[in-house]
């Protein structure tokens, strides 16, 4: 209970702070304030189009990050497990690291339609990151155990459940967790550049073009709050696998 107090109060402070500086700049289209924003919020929640554009969103993050975590784990398991496979993927895993978010969405934009690049996008974005963090976790594991395991017998299933797995699960969630970030706010780049049809993305660069600048505000804290929202629902949701798990 104090930590939710604490927390209201920190984001009211926040609130506050920023009704101030609105005050202070005094130019709604440079710095609209807090009721502007608001009441920008509940116009374009009573429509539609804004439930629309938001659930459309999440369906594409969703996609590319669920396909990239299934495809994180499997590249990082063969990579563990074949030598050859890790010295040919290796690099490419790297490549896609290094290159600017900004680069994949243009090159992307020429393969795909405008409606498939930001989940693709959010893919390849997630990708490296649960296979890197999975790897380096099996990469690590304790041999000693491994060869316990094979000495008592386990089956192949319980040396699943009893070794592999409670070793490489907290760098597992760490990675899913990590990558639902750079899968949200890639995934809305993506939009703003490709201009898929129903996107948050497109309403942002619509606000920007037309110069609604409350609409821009309540569309970035659209955003916030849905990344947040899903976050926290990521890891209640991994906490009690866990637990059930025990």
């Amino acid at each position: 209970m104090k930590k939710q107090v604490s927390r209201l109060l920190v984001l009211l402070l926040w609130i506050g702070i920023w009704w101030i500086a609105a005050g202070i700049v005094h130019l709604p289209l440079l710095l609209p304030g807090p009721l502007e924003t608001g009441e920008a919020w509940i116009r374009l929640a009573q429509t539609g189009d804004f439930w629309r554009s938001a659930g459309t969103t999440l369906l594409r993050v969703a996609t590319g990050y669920g396909c990239a975590v299934l495809a994180g784990v499997l590249l990082a398991v063969l990579c563990h497990a074949v030598g050859a496979a890790n010295a040919f993927l290796s690099p490419l895993r790297s490549v896609i690291r290094a290159t600017p978010v900004s680069s994949f969405i243009i090159l992307v934009l020429l393969w795909l339609s405008r409606q498939a690049v930001p989940a693709f996008i959010s893919f390849l974005m997630v990708l490296p990151i649960v296979w890197m963090g999975l790897q380096e976790a099996l990469d690590s594991l304790d041999a000693g155990l491994l060869e316990m395991t094979k000495m008592y017998r386990f089956s192949r299933w319980k040396r699943l459940r009893y070794f592999y797995y409670p070793s490489v699960r907290p760098a597992l969630l760490a990675a899913c967790v990590t990558g639902l970030g750079f899968a949200w706010k890639s995934g809305i780049a993506a939009e703003v550049i490709a201009l898929p049809q129903f996107s948050i993305g497109g309403k942002l660069y619509d606000a920007k073009i037309y110069l609604e600048s409350a609409d821009l505000f309540a569309w970035t804290l659209t955003v916030i709050a849905l990344s947040m929202a899903l976050e926290a629902a990521l890891k209640r949701a991994l906490r009690k696998g866990g637990e059930k798990k025990k």
